[in-house]
This record gives structure tokens, C-alpha cells and sequence, in this order.
């Protein structure tokens, strides 16, 4: 039988870490909120630690003097719950592919002292697994000096990479709590059902399907009930894979990596989505270094890449990840699938944003804000979709590109890009 560390508290547990220290935190679903809030509140006896995470979920209780005096957050991707923190003078970003990301712990660029965890419970043979996310976590148990990691049994065991053995832990905490939930479909309106729609009409079957997050992906996965033998390797997916695989949809029978399984490196949704995961054989989680390796998306066939932008400009640059200097989320794995999707036999990657923002504001713009960062430069991008219709600036000059987008951005729009396109080309654009 197994000797498992004995349970400590969470205020126990995070005596372990000392100031001066790097400090992992593992993120989306699996963010070990009950840690993190634990170490902050030993503000008062700490200075000078810096956490690392990817995006985290849940309430962490940052906002006050003395937790900004102490620690520092250096962010990976940035998320809602830290993103005014981040955007402070105590907080700051690295721009990174998610696939590199665990090369920072692997190569001592960011070694890191502590990986704060949340795990499912361990197993007869003492192994609990990173449940939702393994994403870079994997890298982080490996390399830091101190792994302290909060035991869930909500938490679903997830096949995979992350399997970890009760004896990396320097400590545990047992802490039953609900997983956070997002439920991205019930916030489409018909902007983005237009958008699925004209999305959906790209997808042939056989093809092998990468989705970002949002309410975009999950409703173009609604209009696939007619495909057959689809396929899933992506950075994450939500619950809009389930009908696909009740129904038979999703097969994953033309795959050439990891052939009749889900690949992904992290899940995020409902209960429904984690109880579907729960030692489901049809579903791997890996290390991103590994899904999101342009080299392994593309030996699949007909890669379709589905992802998100913030504003494109006439030429085509794609800025997902700040307004302007506001450093809104990251990089993420976009390039990584966009690239991968690109030189994938068949493949398709896709931007698909509103042609407006919620204020009115056109996304297609004339040149992005001063300060923005260019996540898919106009030497990757290939189509654009709006509610408006779909391009493909593949092989286009500029003068082209600029006329293609013109036509699907939003109409009250398209008179001030005009004139920008005559300032800019000198001549009025043909329809």
C-alpha cells in the first residue's frame, strides 16, 4: 500500500514558500484558488515574490497595499481576475507561443522555487493526475524545487500527461470545492450565429479541429451535426464537443497523432465537460509543448484553426492580445495553430471576431492602436470572418487585402476605411 503525505492546512502548506521565491500557479479551471489566497494573506511576512501563472479562474484576493508591497505578478497569459494587477506597477507580461512556455522552467530562463497545484485525488497506486489543465503545470511540477498541491475530489482524473505520483508533492491539502464554470454558448447573439454559420461552411469532413475560446467556437461546433469524421486537436476545448461525440461526429478516425482520441492540453467549461473527461480514454491531455508544436498539428490532415482577434487592420495584422498598451490577455497558442493549420495538407486557419465591438467600434481598422500588439502578423494570416462574410487574404497584395476586409466590415463602417484606403493607395476601392 501506498504512503501517502499526511493532509495539512493551506496556511500550513504555504510556509514552504519563502520570500525571494518564484512561485508557480496553475491555471484555468484548475487554479488552486485556496492555495493562492493562503499565500497572499502572508503578505506581512514576505517580500519579493513573484508569481508566475498562465490564466487563472476563481477570486484571488490580490487588491490590497501590502499584497502588491510583497508580490509581484508576472503573467503568462493574462486573465480577468488579475488583469488590473498585471497592468500595474506591480505586475507585467511576457509575450510567448503557449508551446514555449515550458522551455522557460525546462532551460532555467524562469526557474522556478515553488508550483502551487490543484490535482485529483490519488489513485490506488498513489498517482493523481492534473485533472483539467496540464498544459505548462506539467513542466512546472517537474522542474520547481516545491511542488504543494491542492487535492480535489471535484477535480476530474484526466488521461494523459499529467499523472503525477503522491511522492513529487511537498505537501498536501485536501479542499473539496466546485471547479469554476463558463458556459460560453449562452452568450451568442445572432452576430455570432452568423459568424458560426459562415465559419462552419469552411469545415469539410475529415477534418481535424482546433478551437480558442469563446462563445465563437462553441457555436460554430453547433453547426457540424451534418459532418462526419471530424477529428480534435486542439489547445482546449468546451462542451460544445459533446453532441459531436454522442452523435458520432467526432471520430478522430483521420487523425495521424494519437488516432481515435481528443487531444488537447487543457478543458475548460461546465461540470457536464469535467464529468465528461473524468477517465474517459477518449480524451488525452498533454503537454503543450506537445499540442501546440507546429510541427505535430500539421502532420494532420485538413487542420482547421479557429481563433479570435481583439482588431485587424486593412493589411491583414491580427492584435489579439492588448488594447493598445492595455495588456488585455496573450499570445497564447493562436500562432502556434494559425502556422500549424497553414501547413497542414488541407488545412484552413481562421480569425473570426464581430465586425464591431459592443460600443459600435469597428474591429477592421485602418491601422491597429498605437501600442498594440501584433499576435498574427499579415504574413500568416489567411482567412477573416466577420458576421459579414468571409476572406481569404492568402497570396493578396496589400491594395487587396484592404478591399477584401472593407467588404465584411460593419456598413457604418466601411465609408471612414474607405477613405482610408483612397489616403493610403490613392485610389477608391473596387468592389
Amino acid at each position: 500500500m501506498t504512503l501517502y503525505t499526511p493532509y495539512v492546512s493551506a496556511e500550513s502548506a504555504v510556509r514552504l514558500v519563502n520570500s525571494g521565491d518564484r512561485v508557480f500557479i496553475h491555471g484555468s479551471a484548475a487554479t488552486p484558488v485556496v492555495l493562492v489566497n493562503a499565500l497572499l494573506h502572508r503578505a506581512a511576512e514576505l517580500r519579493n515574490v513573484e508569481l508566475v501563472s498562465i490564466s487563472t479562474y476563481g477570486h484571488i484576493d490580490w487588491n490590497h497595499p501590502e499584497v502588491q508591497q510583497s508580490f509581484y505578478m508576472n503573467s503568462l497569459f493574462v486573465s480577468a481576475n488579475v488583469r488590473e494587477w498585471v497592468n500595474s506597477g506591480n505586475g507585467d507580461y511576457v509575450p510567448i507561443f503557449l508551446s514555449e512556455i515550458p522551455g522557460l522552467f525546462e532551460k532555467g530562463i524562469l526557474p522556478l522555487d515553488v508550483a502551487l497545484v490543484q490535482v485529483s485525488p490519488p489513485d490506488e497506486h498513489g498517482y493523481c493526475t492534473l485533472g483539467t489543465s496540464v498544459d505548462a503545470a506539467l513542466s512546472a511540477v517537474q522542474h520547481a524545487r516545491i511542488v504543494i498541491a491542492q487535492v480535489n475530489p471535484r477535480m476530474p482524473r484526466v488521461l494523459g500527461d499529467g499523472i503525477i505520483p503522491v511522492s513529487r508533492f511537498s505537501a498536501m491539502v485536501w479542499q473539496e470545492s466546485e471547479l469554476p464554470e463558463v458556459h460560453y454558448a449562452t452568450k451568442a447573439d445572432g452576430i455570432v450565429q452568423q459568424i458560426g454559420r459562415n465559419v462552419a461552411a469552411l469545415i469539410e469532413d475529415g477534418a481535424t479541429l482546433q478551437m480558442g475560446i469563446g462563445a465563437i467556437p462553441d457555436v460554430i461546433l453547433q453547426q457540424l451535426e451534418g459532418h462526419r469524421g471530424l477529428g480534435v486537436h486542439t489547445e482546449m476545448f468546451s462542451d460544445g464537443v459533446i453532441p459531436l461525440v454522442e452523435k458520432g461526429v467526432i471520430t478522430n478516425e483521420h487523425k495521424l497523432v494519437e488516432p481515435g482520441k481528443m487531444v488537447s492540453t487543457f478543458v475548460l467549461g461546465s461540470r457536464r465537460l469535467y464529468d465528461f473527461v473524468d477517465n474517459n480514454p477518449f480524451v488525452v491531455c498533454k503537454d503543450v509543448s506537445f499540442v501546440n508544436d507546429t510541427d505535430i498539428i500539421r502532420r494532420n490532415p485538413k487542420v482547421v484553426s479557429i481563433n479570435s482577434a481583439l482588431e485587424v487592420d486593412l493589411t491583414g495584422q491580427v492584435c489579439a492580445d492588448s488594447i493598445g498598451v492595455y495588456q488585455y490577455s496573450g499570445i497564447g497558442g493562436q500562432m502556434d495553430f494559425m502556422r500549424g493549420a497553414a501547413l497542414s495538407e488541407g488545412g484552413k486557419p481562421i480569425i473570426a471576431l464581430p465586425s464591431a465591438t459592443r460600443e459600435g467600434t469597428s474591429r477592421i481598422v485602418p491601422f491597429l492602436r498605437q501600442g498594440a500588439g501584433v499576435v498574427t502578423t499579415r504574413g500568416h494570416v489567411h482567412y477573416v470572418a466577420t458576421e459579414y462574410g468571409v476572406v481569404n487574404l492568402y497570396g493578396r497584395n496589400m491594395e487587396q487585402r484592404a478591399r477584401l476586409l472593407i467588404n465584411i466590415a460593419h456598413p457604418d463602417h466601411r465609408e471612414a476605411l474607405e477613405r482610408a484606403y483612397f489616403e493610403r493607395f490613392g485610389s477608391i476601392p473596387k468592389a
